[in-house]
């Protein structure tokens, strides 16, 4: 090309969550099945979306107006109805017009980076969602900044590595804060959400906040929303119905902005946002409209009140089986339906296998261990591929210096959840006594 087509930091993009599926693939491509770990999709965990809320998507179908545009900011009826969710909590105030819909919350986290300077930097945890830190890596052109969560400590957040990083490196402009959390399935307690809040004060940084598992916890654990602790601090906070109802396919995701007036660069933000969206026209239209009628309807809260509760039942399941294996930290889920197992690092060498029967198997992962540099957890996933047929990430592609994998607490069937992971713990213990 007579030019370069890519803008520095295009590259640091990356997915590896979808990235293994292509591995997956050729393993299918030879008759084998496969377990798939690796993406919260419920639907293709046979997650059952209840006839009453098919009735209500049906029945907006048949409304002229579902095949319009909606008004560039989101639908209006349904961003008051958000807007009155979140002020019953008691917080931070909000209006229909703090409220700006996307398509899907990835479509929300682009634009959120894009438009920051390039030199203007968001701390986030480590392990990172993928979505986050690629694109804030993308938009500085360098590695992403991020402060730890303690596998030590159930997965909480190491507030004094936080606060030091922060005050040693005055590019930082914000912190991301994902409650509950992914890949872990933390949930944040309300005095560590405070923590964050004091930080932001002291360092008058902009804090923001993808809680789009809000409602998804279990086994007596509550979320606490960032607009419960804010104060009067400038704040986004990332919401959506993919998890929640479930309609991942829906692509619907908004920004819900506290205290836009507390912050002159604040509100210029909200507002290049804003002129984005109208740039495109608007975001799609049917789960728009639909939300306030499944929110609303009597069957609601009952169907997530049951959900929730099968997803902890799932994990005790999960810590029942793999909670006590020697050579990993394990930690119970909270919220949200992942779970990040990390390996006793001592543990880990390059010389460790697992069975492979098939040569063409064999065959597909010699050419994936090609790369001398590959983390000893990818090293263990590609073996889990060949060996087991499941698909899991390691956590290393989640922009962490801890090894091991996160998996989900989706299958819907029991026996075929605890034979996955009854077949994956095996696998473990396999894989760490195979060569010490």
């Amino acid at each position: 090309m007579r030019q370069l087509l890519l803008r520095p930091g295009a590259e640091e993009l990356n997915y590896e969550i979808r990235g293994i599926v292509k591995k997956a693939r050729q393993i299918e491509a030879l008759g084998y099945p496969m377990t798939w770990e690796n993406i919260g999709d419920p639907i293709q965990k046979h997650n059952h979306v209840p006839d009453w809320m098919k009735a209500i998507i049906a029945d907006l179908l048949k409304e002229d107006k579902t095949y319009g545009y909606a008004d560039s900011k989101g639908v209006l009826e349904t961003r008051k109805f958000l807007a009155n969710l979140n002020n019953e909590k008691g917080g931070s105030q909000i209006t229909a017009e703090d409220i700006l819909f996307f398509n899907g919350l990835g479509d929300a986290i682009a634009k959120l980076y894009q438009f920051l300077i390039p030199t203007a930097r968001i701390i986030g945890p480590s392990p990172a969602y993928s979505t986050h830190s690629s694109a804030e890596a993308a938009h500085a052109n360098t590695a992403p900044i991020t402060y730890k969560l303690d596998p030590d400590n159930q997965w909480l957040p190491d507030m004094e590595d936080l606060y030091m990083k922060v005050k040693y490196n005055p590019s930082i402009v914000g912190i991301l804060i994902i409650n509950p959390d992914n890949p872990t399935g933390m949930v944040y307690p309300k005095e560590v959400l405070e923590g964050f809040v004091k930080i932001a004060e002291e360092f008058s940084l902009l804090l923001i906040a993808d809680e789009i598992y809000q409602n998804i916890t279990y086994n007596g654990i509550k979320a606490v929303a960032l607009a419960e602790v804010i104060g009067s601090r400038p704040a986004i906070s990332l919401k959506g119905i993919s998890k929640e109802f479930p309609w991942p396919g829906s692509r619907c995701g908004w920004m819900e902005f506290y205290n836009r007036e507390s912050s002159k660069e604040f509100a210029k933000l909200c507002q290049t946002l804003e002129n984005a969206k109208m740039i495109e026209v608007c975001s799609t239209i049917l789960p728009q409209l639909a939300i306030p009628r499944i929110m609303s309807h009597p069957e609601y809260h009952a169907y997530r009140e049951q959900a929730n509760a099968q997803i902890g039942q799932r994990s005790d399941w999960m810590r029942e089986i793999l909670g006590d294996i020697e050579g990993i930290k394990f930690n119970p889920t909270q919220g949200a339906f992942y779970n990040t197992i990390v390996f006793d690092e001592k543990l880990l060498n390059p010389h460790q296998t697992l069975p492979i029967e098939d040569a063409r198997l064999q065959q597909l992962l010699d050419t994936w261990l090609s790369d001398s540099d590959m983390p000893l957890d990818k090293r263990f996933v590609y073996y889990l591929l060949a060996s087991e047929r499941i698909c899991v990430v390691p956590i290393s592609s989640f922009c962490s210096d801890l090894r091991g994998f996160r998996v989900t607490l989706l299958e819907e069937n029991e026996t075929v959840f605890k034979n996955t992971f009854e077949r994956l713990g095996r696998a473990i213990l396999q894989y760490l006594n195979s060569e010490v």
